[in-house]
């Protein structure tokens, strides 16, 4: 590193770097204590308190297990070294420290553990945020608000393991319980005839969307839009993406995990406007919060129904993922007037085998048009 970068990445914590993601009264105090922060890979972690209050060095306090809990839906990792009132050069999720792996996340929990904020010290990455201990909503990228998933859990969702009659319905459609354990697939245990499909990230659950076996459907309630199934896709190159949670399970069946579902219906038609900003591509907004999923993908099998809105589904998709690296699956004939509809009917019609060659036979988007 560079003389100069050192010099750049020992900027002092002043209201300049942070004012933005501070609250004023915070900003106030912090302008006038300046405090050096070092974000080279080996630093250590200023332990000089900077902003008011008592500094309570308890990891496991309540408020900073809750903001424990909220960084690591983003990606950061806190250790237990990490305590309130000190400064943390940590790796940075977004950047992953460039190629000298630098530890250039400053990192800082306030004294009274109310919030916490962040910001990478790396000229080409520049993340920064600020996240609540008492609210949901937090602050992520350079001062952009976006809302934050309230916490829930299957317990307080009212969820159960599946029955015997839901674990009969999946049995007629080829689905195993292996397949359903795997994927966290419940019931509620008010109306056991509603199947709730669990949305996980990192493990841990972001949301629910449920469906009636009159095929009715309705998701749960201020958590954000994700894919279903992320966390299959964090280590691969090579993704698929259906149109329903029965047909991610049902690729499963037929041995390719590496499978998302977008947790939406699909468009009436394909949109006649140009794409619109991301903070107000609000019909898609799952894409863009599973983005750094995305981009490692090199290869993108969209697998939507085969009808009008499963088609303009697949358009919509390929304009906002590109087209130079989407596939389109070609849906077999199930007859001399008609083909099959989606993977499920596939799976259950011709099996899993002719699942598989239909991934193996995909063709390029821009052909498939």
């Amino acid at each position: 590193m560079s003389v100069f970068q050192n010099q750049w990445l020992r900027l002092p914590l002043t209201q300049s770097l942070f004012s933005k993601l501070l609250p004023r009264t915070y900003a106030a105090v912090l302008s006038t204590r300046p405090c050096s922060v070092w974000c080279h890979s080996v630093a250590r972690n200023t332990t000089v308190p900077s902003t008011p209050g008592v500094v309570d060095n308890t990891f496991d306090a309540p408020k900073v297990k809750v903001l424990k809990e909220k960084m690591e839906l983003l990606g950061i990792s806190l250790e237990n070294s990490c305590l309130p009132g000190q400064y943390h050069n940590l790796f940075c999720p977004k950047c992953k420290g460039g190629q000298l792996k630098e530890r250039s996340l400053s990192f800082h929990i306030i004294s009274n553990g109310e919030f916490a904020m962040w910001r990478c010290f790396r000229a080409k990455c520049g993340w920064a945020g600020q996240v609540f201990a008492d609210d949901q909503e937090l602050y992520s990228g350079v001062c952009t608000k976006a809302k934050f998933s309230r916490k829930i859990a299957e317990e307080s969702l009212g969820l159960e393991p599946l029955g015997p009659k839901l674990v009969a319905y999946f049995r007629e459609r080829l689905i195993s319980e292996k397949t359903l354990s795997r994927n966290a697939v419940r019931q509620l245990s008010d109306n056991k005839a509603v199947i709730a499909f669990t949305y996980k990230q990192n493990g841990l659950l972001v949301g629910c969307k449920y469906r009636a076996l009159e095929k009715r459907f309705w998701l749960d309630r201020g958590t954000e839009k994700i894919l279903y199934g992320i966390d299959d896709i964090s280590q691969v190159s090579e993704i698929i993406i259906v149109e329903g949670e029965i047909d991610k399970l049902s690729f499963e069946e037929a041995g390719f995990r590496n499978c998302v579902s977008v947790p939406v219906g699909a468009p009436v038609k394909v949109s006649s406007k140009d794409l619109p900003p991301i903070e107000k591509d609000t019909a898609f907004q799952y894409l863009w919060n599973c983005k750094e999923y995305l981009d490692k993908a090199a290869r993108i099998i969209l697998a939507t129904d085969n009808d009008p809105p499963g088609q303009a589904l697949a358009e919509e998709l390929a304009r906002r993922l590109g087209r130079e690296r989407c596939w389109r699956v070609v849906w077999p004939k199930k007859d001399e007037f008609s083909s099959f509809k989606d993977a499920n009917e596939v799976l259950q019609y011709i099996g899993a085998d002719a699942l598989k060659k239909i991934v193996e036979n995909a063709e390029p988007y821009t052909n498939a048009n």
